[in-house]
């Protein structure tokens, strides 16, 4: 969620730092700040709220260095405010972090008592104090970090600087993700490739307890040991202008008329006229995956609504018993897990702490393999894991994911057909499915179209407060996300039900100042959807139907709207209502005039718990 870049060059790293930061505003932050070395003296300039104001500071005074540490900051210790910003300076040292240091009350506690005085309420200020004591102590910066870091437990990416060692930065992670960026004459720290892709293109990934020090020249890194380590340089596929906004108003927008292209990418060379291509899961996946008798999925977010439409996939197609679970809550409760279970992980980043860390659990519990499916090649999640299958949706800047959710649903569609070729599908219905798998881009460019009609519905939204959101079946999970995505940019209280479960409880909400969202595919669950309406419209409650061309479903337009979405078959359909559930939630921010591509308290990449 906090973003970190630091910079070693022979010319003035303030410009640059500032630029890396913009570039990991879609993170989600309340605060920022950097400090450069300056005739072996550190400047820190801090500022609450956006990077804007901190830019701001630095214009009104610009200060040369070629040594420096940026970052933002989401709070976790202490309220947002400048105090509480990093970098964080004790003695001669200063320190940007992300992630949790679990332990630091007593080591707080311990420096207090030898007089140390804080400045902040940050856990982040105690690694700076303890890094500073062991300077005075007579070691060098990167002793120093190794000493310190070997005592904490948590999360962690920092970046360090001293203003007796002007021409370093050590750097090291624990949980959270950080990464270097090599130069000619000069190198980057940065906690995501996108930070440094507008300086270089070749990057080494940190692997946990990794200790790097760059300076101009070189990069070294060193295990918790103190040893040195080898890390391979890889060459980014990031590309600068891949993050642009273009024509389009928001990041968001962008995104959500990206996916046509981001899932026609992820289908790309996986699947063909005879179906689903052999070992796209990796070397060994498809023996891996022929012993599979039951598959785990752990997630968070939109990534655990995908994992909850796979379900419904994998148990009808496939014959195979599914458990979905929020990442959170699978590590600290004891799973039973059925001999030849297969653990799937997803994760936009591959860096969300609670699914990292679910995944390592997961070595312990006996699973016959992990797998991996994640927008991110070099992250931490496709690292560890046995299999991995990326998706290949592209930057997602917008903290609302869009293309990162169609394109997870691709990866899983193949995941199921894969699963369900193995276990005995009738080959008619297999080619099929791979051929309605195959048209899905079509279908959501066409669902695009939508998009004048979903404007206009979206005026109804701008007075409401709250709102539900409908479906049966595998569009359970679809109305969940579209619950999700309202809630997250509009700040509308949604909630999303089995239609079903309407008489159970959430009828009692519904009137004429409750707007009721349902998705209406077609189906043997359409007439009991179609009943389940009429008891809202009996209510006065205001329906907007998302509905199957092919569905015979009247409209009413006193007491609502009907959209027809061609859905281009019952498999895909998930991934088809998504979209204009998408647009909706989008247009309707846009009106009410909020931070579309940053809402307010969350971040895009959760590397803590």
């Amino acid at each position: 969620m906090c973003g970190i870049v630091a910079a070693v060059a022979q010319r003035d790293v303030a410009p640059l730092l500032i630029a890396g930061l913009k570039e990991l505003e879609y993170r989600g932050y309340d605060s920022a700040g950097l400090a450069v070395l300056e005739d072996n003296q550190v400047r820190r300039i801090r500022a609450k709220g956006k990077v804007r104001e901190m830019e701001s500071l630095y214009q009104a005074d610009p200060f040369p260095g070629g040594t420096g540490i940026a970052h933002t900051r989401w709070a976790t210790h202490g309220m947002p405010n400048e105090a509480n910003a990093h970098p964080h300076v004790a003695g001669r040292v200063a320190i940007v972090h992300n992630g949790i240091i679990e332990n630091y009350a007593p080591l707080r506690e311990a420096l207090q008592a030898r007089g140390h005085v804080f400045t902040s309420e940050t856990d982040t200020e105690v690694m700076a104090a303890l890094i500073d004591a062991r300077i005075d102590t007579g070691l060098g910066l990167r002793e120093a970090v190794l000493a310190v870091v070997r005592e904490l437990e948590g999360a962690y990416a920092i970046a360090v600087i001293s203003r007796d060692e002007p021409d370093c930065v050590i750097g090291a992670r624990r949980g959270a993700p950080l990464l270097v960026g090599v130069g000619i004459g000069e190198n980057f720290l940065g906690s995501d490739a996108q930070a440094l892709i507008q300086v270089t293109n070749k990057m080494i990934y940190l692997d946990e307890d990794d200790v790097v020090e760059i300076t101009r020249e070189r990069v070294q890194v060193f295990g918790l040991d103190g040893r040195p380590v080898e890390r391979e340089t890889h060459e980014s596929e990031l590309s600068a202008d891949a993050v642009e906004r273009g024509e389009y108003r928001h990041y968001m927008q962008k995104e959500i008329f990206e996916q046509p292209r981001a899932v026609a990418d992820t289908l790309e060379s996986r699947i063909g006229p005879h179906g689903v291509l052999p070992n796209i899961f990796g070397v060994g996946g498809d023996k891996l995956l022929a012993k599979v008798r039951g598959v785990h999925i752990i997630a968070c977010g939109t990534s655990y609504h995908a994992g909850l439409v796979a379900k419904y996939w994998i148990e009808e197609y496939a014959r195979l018993p599914v458990a979905v679970e929020v990442a959170s809550e699978y590590r600290y409760r004891e799973a039973v897990v059925p001999a030849d279970t297969l653990f799937v992980a997803i994760s936009q980043s591959g860096e969300t702490a609670d699914t990292l860390a679910a995944m390592r659990e997961s070595r312990r519990r006996g699973y016959l393999g992990t797998l991996a499916i994640c927008n991110v090649p070099e992250s931490s999640v496709v690292r560890e894991a046995d299999l991995k299958l990326m998706t290949r949706a592209g930057p997602e800047i917008g903290v609302a994911s869009t293309k990162a959710f169609t394109t997870q649903l691709a990866a899983l569609a193949l995941l199921t057909l894969r699963l369900a070729h193995e276990r005995g599908l009738d080959e008619t219905r297999y080619l099929a499915l791979c051929e309605q798998l195959q048209s899905l881009p079509r279908m959501i460019e066409q669902a695009l179209q939508l998009e004048p009609e979903i404007q206009a519905l979206a005026e109804h939204f701008i007075p409401r407060h709250h709102a539900l959101f409908l479906g049966r079946g595998v569009q359970f999970p679809v109305a969940l996300e579209g619950s999700l995505k309202l809630k997250e940019i509009s700040y509308i209280h949604a909630e999303a039900y089995p239609a079903g479960e309407l008489k159970h409880g959430p009828l009692a909400l519904v009137d004429e100042d409750m707007p009721v969202v349902a998705v209406a595919p077609n189906g043997p669950l359409l007439d009991k959807l179609k009943s389940n309406l009429q008891e809202v419209r009996a209510r006065g409650g205001e329906l907007i139907v998302f509905a199957d061309k092919a569905a015979p479903m009247d409209g009413n337009p006193s007491r609502g709207s009907v959209l027809r979405v061609d859905a281009g078959g019952e498999f895909i359909a998930p991934a088809v209502f998504t979209v204009p559930l998408q647009l909706l939630s989008y247009h309707v921010a846009v009106l009410r005039g909020t931070d579309v591509d940053q809402p307010r308290n969350l971040a895009k990449s959760v590397t803590v718990e």
